[in-house]
């Protein structure tokens, strides 16, 4: 292919329909076809990336290889396409409009009037465009973030206009997804719904090429044939996502319907042979032949909220599955936890996971199942915040040094055993100011996580501020902690363990980022052998 071809993926009706699988699948389905694919996510919001945003509101933080902190769709993109994702794989309103003001500063426009036709419409498709040139992608998917309709959306929702004028019939097509709603009293599904939000889409001068009908009863083809009929879409470009048991089988589902091979012929490419998806089938096959249920605790304070968690739920999903293990994960409130109730909470489980997070609120939790967990031998697991706690807790109750903590939640604390990175401590702004993107990590040799990785330099990505404060490391380690993992240019401590348990280990970087369906993160997969390990016995 000489061209790129810009996928266009919109969503009507609802929020929260799945439009990052969608794109993912279909990514995922033109992979297997032997095309370079990436996705992109345009999100509406007016801040300049979901660094500073509540998880509660928005869920979690994803962050790239290159140190953006990004919208979860992300993580989906990299675990279906087994791809790393840059900065320019998340675009927001907020970007946008700080790159035209800049410009505007600098008197880029010539003294122009700067207004959203076409100052703001052209700096969106730049950045559309941006992806394809730059790394020679034979497809773009761009998915468009909110709903159709929505008044945070209409400068992209016109952008896609512009571009597919300017791109031609050839090189773009736009996807529409909606939800078709079953109503129980009257005993059927509604198409009113779907009809609406494409004359929406169709009323800012974007005509749907194909239609992706979300829903939780499978449709017939009479109904299919009536949304296309309605929608101005032609028949065999209406395909319906049901409800499935694993977002891992959406692929699949959109393959029998032919949905790769309708959006190659818009684009005027011949589809070739099917694509069997052997690893991929391979990995569902293991998922549904899984008989034994290994049970692991999450402990943290965003658990009312899983998406909080998203990458370490996948994570420990497929570490899972290729374990032959079914995964029974529970979500422990830290911020209910107590020493009176840790026992009754925590005792049945197969192994436990800190969670990372920020902030003071349920980090006594934190300490008091890790004490738990560290006295009775259970594979432990501490990500980011997660590690920091692991090292306080252990200050404080294997080192006696009672006042032991994080300056982040203590700064008048007599044990800084955690505390500010040096290059932070200038730094005011919240935003996109934190040690963040991959990092090379030196492993020690013979060390768990050495055995884990199989190697003796990794890179991992990272998000914090704090870190382990190098001027108590010989003490840990005499102790019976070991800092088996360390920054080679910085010596920043990554990684501690404790060799003379089962399997309690803390990690400064987040290795949630770095696992994909077909390849799963080695320390993930460490764990859980070390949970089935310890069930067994």
């Amino acid at each position: 292919m000489t061209d790129t071809k810009y996928i266009f993926v919109t969503g009507g009706v609802i929020s929260s329909l799945g439009k990052g699988i969608i794109a993912s699948s279909l990514g995922k389905l033109l992979q297997a076809r032997g095309y370079k694919v990436t996705i992109q996510k345009l999100d509406p919001y007016i801040n300049i990336d979901p660094g500073t945003l509540n998880p509660y509101e928005h869920g979690e933080c994803y962050v790239t290889v290159d140190g953006h902190e990004a919208d979860l769709d992300l993580g989906h993109y990299e675990r279906f396409l087994n791809e790393p994702t840059h900065r320019d794989n998340n675009i927001t309103t907020g970007r946008i409009y700080q790159n035209v003001i800049n410009k505007e500063r600098k008197g880029d426009y010539l003294g122009k009037t700067v207004q959203i036709v076409p100052h703001i419409t052209d700096e969106i498709r730049r950045n559309i465009k941006l992806l394809g040139a730059k790394y020679n992608y034979d497809f773009v998917i761009t998915e468009i973030g909110g709903t159709v309709g929505d008044i945070e959306s209409l400068p992209f929702i016109e952008s896609v206009r512009q571009l597919r004028w300017e791109l031609g019939a050839k090189n773009s097509c736009c996807i529409h997804l909606t939800y078709v709603p079953y109503i129980a009293a009257a005993g059927e599904v509604k198409t009113k719904p779907t009809q609406h939000s494409v004359k929406s889409l169709q009323s800012s001068g974007v005509q749907p090429d194909m239609l992706v009908l979300r829903t939780e009863h499978p449709l017939n083809k009479d109904i299919l044939r009536k949304v296309a009929l309605f929608c101005n879409v032609e028949a065999d470009a209406v395909v319906q996502s049901v409800d499935v048991s694993t977002i891992y089988e959406v692929p699949l589902k959109m393959q029998e319907q032919g949905m790769d091979e309708t959006v190659l012929r818009k684009l005027g490419i011949e589809a070739g042979p099917k694509p069997d998806l052997k690893p991929w089938k391979d990995f569902l096959d293991k998922k549904k032949n899984a008989k034994d249920t290994i049970t692991i605790g999450l402990v943290g304070k965003y658990v009312e909220l899983h998406d909080a968690y998203k990458s370490i739920n996948e994570s420990l999903l497929q570490a899972s599955i290729y374990n032959d293990r079914k995964l029974d994960l529970q979500f422990i409130h830290s911020d209910k936890l107590t020493d009176e109730n840790v026992a009754e909470k925590l005792s049945h489980l197969d192994g436990i996971v800190i969670a990372p997070g920020f902030g003071q609120r349920g980090i006594e939790g934190k300490f008091i199942a890790l004490k738990f967990a560290r006295e009775n031998n259970y594979p432990t697991f501490g990500i980011c915040l997660g590690m920091q706690c692991m090292v306080i807790e252990y200050a404080r109750n294997v080192l006696g040094l009672d006042d032991a903590n994080s300056t982040e939640m203590n700064p008048q604390t007599s044990y800084k055993v955690i505390d500010l990175m040096e290059e932070q401590k200038n730094i005011t702004n919240m935003g996109g100011s934190m040690r963040l993107g991959a990092y090379k990590c030196a492993l020690g040799k013979g060390s768990l996580v050495h055995e884990a990785y199989g190697k003796d330099v990794v890179e991992e990505r990272h998000r914090h501020r704090f870190e382990f404060n190098n001027e108590f490391k010989a003490q840990f380690e005499e102790s019976g902690m070991k800092c088996t993992g360390t920054n080679p240019e910085t010596g920043l401590v990554e990684v501690v363990e404790v060799p003379s348990l089962k399997w309690f280990l803390g990690v400064q970087f987040h290795p949630e980022y770095n696992s994909t369906v077909l390849a799963p993160n080695p320390l993930f997969m460490s764990f859980i052998k070390a949970v089935i390990a310890n069930k067994q016995h």
